[in-house]
């Protein structure tokens, strides 16, 4: 089952971020897990001189992420929650990591627990899992390949799908897939209309499962959608994409895309 959404990254965006020493990789995942998985990742970084650090937007995802050149599978893995402002991360050591993309509205039946309790910066696996992130992480460790490491992904978030009953969908879910149909161009009025529920009510379900208000969702997935335009030139000018997505003006649109992504909108035009 394919997903309305795929958000997109800065090396993406900025070709120029990939150099010999920030390498980033994704890989989508099989058609079983699509509608869970946004994309499997990987970055390798090197601390040296004219590295710009590695750029993390909101993507309205939650990640897991496995350091590789962890000595043990204990502490080796953890769970990234949703962010609401762009990171820039610099690291004083080599890192090479692994990350899986989980969306939001699922990511709870994979990680056995509510995404509003990961809202520290990250929580170990092995927290949330037990024995069983353990003996996942050393499989990764070991493996010999990218495709093996794919494949050891895939069996491990498969078991978790086969031995979970898939739930009913919740408020969260179904409100969540109007915002991906729309890309973010809807009012916290207008979503709780859709679902039949007051706003208070849908906030309340937003804060309780994922840590955030519903109009935070709505900017992230439309500040992404608005850099997928941007991605494929799909417009004919900012102005243009502005108003597509309903900000006032350009200045109002400028902001939100500062705050998201930590460049004026112009600088990546200018780059592209």
């Amino acid at each position: 089952m394919s997903h309305h959404y795929r958000p997109l990254h800065a090396p993406q965006l900025q070709p120029q971020l990939h150099i010999h020493s920030h390498n980033f990789r994704e890989f989508a995942p099989s058609r079983r897990l699509a509608s869970h998985v946004a994309a499997y990742w990987t970055v390798d970084f090197l601390p040296i001189p004219g590295n710009p650090g590695h750029r993390v937007i909101p993507d309205g995802c939650v990640d897991i992420i496995v350091d590789l050149f962890a000595s043990s599978s204990r502490q080796a893995a953890y769970v990234a929650g949703l962010t609401t402002q762009v990171e820039v991360l610099q690291f004083a050591k080599a890192r090479s990591v692994w990350g899986i993309r989980l969306y939001s509205e699922s990511a709870r039946t994979i990680l056995k627990s509510p995404i509003s309790t990961l809202t520290a910066n990250r929580v170990f696996l092995e927290d949330l899992w037990g024995q069983e992130a353990l003996d996942w992480v050393e499989k990764l460790l070991t493996a010999q390949s990218l495709p093996d490491r794919i494949e050891v992904v895939e069996q491990q978030l498969g078991q978790i799908l086969d031995a979970t009953e898939a739930p009913a969908p919740t408020l969260v879910y179904q409100s969540m897939q109007y915002i991906y149909e729309v890309k973010g161009n809807l009012s916290v009025t207008d979503l709780a209309d859709k679902v039949n529920f007051s706003e208070r009510h849908l906030r309340r379900a937003f804060e309780l499962e994922l840590g955030l208000s519903p109009k935070e969702m709505l900017g992230i997935v439309r500040f992404q959608s608005i850099l997928e335009e941007f991605y494929i030139g799909d417009y004919l000018s900012l102005t243009d994409l502005a108003l597509q997505h309903g900000y006032y003006d350009q200045s109002h649109f400028a902001g939100v895309f500062k705050r998201y992504y930590g460049l004026p909108l112009k600088r990546l035009t200018k780059q592209a």
